[in-house]
């Protein structure tokens, strides 16, 4: 392990943002993760992961860890499904891809999200009627403190809409270094009904679609409403999609009966934020080398040398318009390092 000084994270953060950190190290194994978390030189420790859901408004002054363990195994598999554990440090849409390739369905729908494996968990990400927690089985995560590994079931996670145990109250106590997954291997559940999958594979007269077919219908919305990271920066959907109780909802659509909605529950309903946003004006919209992208409102990006304070600026400016208009407070999905 080499542990590097004033080392520049703009590579390996999705907003392309220039902030150092004071000292960095890649770890590639649970055991180097172990002989660097006791390193009492470094009193202070900030875990990184693919660097797509976060925003640096300021350098770290800290010993940054980057989680850089690899490797896809089958546990287990049967005629029906198949046990896949799957390294913290695999690209999440390389993983998808590697999954489709074996003939194992389950997480086509959530193509192209960016990030790692092993922060998929604590978000609970998701896009297109599919979660993480529908196909989680359990993962490991390292204690910071006792350098135990724990085994944490889905149940144990907790699990809700882009929540869950490690973004509350197990938050900055566990490291997740696995993660294990059921996917089918024949009869593969096919889910089609939300958004534009339909759409997209009746454009191209499917009406039998595989597992790598949907994969590749999402891939081609995804990339017609998202810009790549790599020539744009950005975090994908920056902020969540509010979700509001029946009264809050009645009102919300007596005034605004065009407004697109999903029904949670009997008591619950999602409101799309990017519609929220892009109707109180910021789609498109450029404020110096921050901006809103004009494909999709939820999208915050950098054009080119924009700070993480402006953008989190911009952030806060577009959460005061939406409640101010709508009444609706609408909260960042990106973990906001400040």
């Amino acid at each position: 392990m080499e542990i590097k000084k004033d080392f520049s994270l703009k590579t390996f953060n999705t907003f392309g943002i220039d902030a150092k950190a004071k000292f960095f190290v890649s770890v590639t194994g649970v055991d180097e993760l172990r002989q660097i978390l006791i390193r009492d030189e470094f009193p202070i420790k900030f875990i990184l992961g693919g660097g797509s859901n976060i925003l640096l408004t300021k350098d770290i002054d800290a010993l940054v860890i980057h989680i850089a363990m690899k490797g896809i195994s089958v546990e287990s598999e049967d005629n029906d499904n198949v046990l896949l554990k799957v390294m913290a440090g695999e690209n999440w849409h390389e993983t998808v891809l590697w999954t489709l390739e074996h003939g194992y369905g389950g997480l086509e729908n959530m193509s192209l999200i960016p990030g790692n494996t092993g922060t998929a968990p604590v978000q609970n990400i998701g896009a297109y009627g599919t979660e993480l927690k529908d196909r989680f089985v359990s993962c490991e995560a390292l204690n910071r403190t006792t350098l135990e590994l724990h085994t944490f079931s889905k149940e144990d996670c907790k699990f809700g809409y882009r929540e869950s145990y490690f973004k509350n109250e197990g938050k900055d106590q566990y490291i997740i270094t696995a993660v294990t997954f059921t996917l089918t291997t024949k009869n593969h559940k096919l889910n089609t009904s939300y958004g534009a999958i339909e759409q997209e594979l009746a454009k191209r007269k499917i009406t039998k679609p595989t597992i790598k077919e949907i994969s590749n219908a999402v891939i081609r919305i995804r990339n017609s409403k998202l810009p790549d990271p790599m020539q744009l920066g950005n975090s994908g959907s920056f902020f969540k999609n509010p979700v509001v109780d029946l009264l809050t909802f009645e009102q919300f659509n007596q005034e605004h009966p065009e407004a697109p909605f999903y029904k949670v529950s009997d008591v619950q309903y999602k409101i799309p934020a990017g519609w929220l946003i892009e109707q109180c004006g910021f789609k498109g919209k450029r404020f110096g080398d921050a901006g809103v992208h004009k494909n999709q409102a939820l999208v915050l990006v950098n054009y080119g040398n924009a700070t993480g304070k402006e953008l989190l600026a911009l952030a806060e400016k577009i959460i005061a318009a939406v409640e101010k208009k709508f009444k609706i407070r609408i909260t960042p999905e990106v973990n906001l390092i400040k």
